[in-house]
């Protein structure tokens, strides 16, 4: 079974309610997983949006959540998830801080980018690192790739 990523908020290619935006509380969907496959040693969560600022002129790819080291026995993240399965460190997005920040784009629908990782492999030696930093520490190391894409325009 190939690696699979849901969420009980949103479909694939469908809208993130206003819930889990800065129109809303602004707190993370609840995200499902199956298909980890045999030899993972840790997994890698990487959400973003590739039409900043505008989707009919993107100048940059907007990093909302970066989570390394999730353990592969992990299948979910609660919605509102406060407390990270043990192990599970952060990363920075592009707000300069750790954790989950929502949808809030100033003009426009603009795709959200839900990508789940599974790695041969634990990162160290990384001190919250941004997407960039991350990518390059598991290049060689993606066993399997999973993606969901959910939309959102500010109303």
């Amino acid at each position: 079974m190939a690696l699979q990523l849901t969420s009980t908020a949103f479909t694939h290619q469908g809208e993130i309610p206003p819930r889990h935006t800065c129109q809303g509380e602004n707190v993370s969907p609840r995200l499902c997983w199956s298909g980890v496959p045999a030899g993972t040693q840790s997994l890698v969560l990487i959400v973003d949006d590739p039409d900043a600022p505008d989707p009919a002129a993107p100048k940059m790819t907007w990093v909302h959540w970066v989570l390394y080291n999730l353990p592969p026995e992990t299948v979910e993240l609660d919605e509102a998830v406060r407390i990270l399965p043990t192990g599970t460190e952060e990363g920075l997005n592009d707000w300069k801080r750790t954790g989950y920040g929502g949808p809030c784009p100033p003009i426009g629908q603009h795709r959200y980018f839900h990508k789940l990782y599974a790695l041969d492999t634990r990162l160290s030696g990384l001190q919250q690192p941004n997407k960039n930093q991350l990518e390059e520490t598991m290049e060689g190391h993606v066993l399997a790739r999973a993606e969901l894409v959910g939309t959102y325009r500010k109303r």
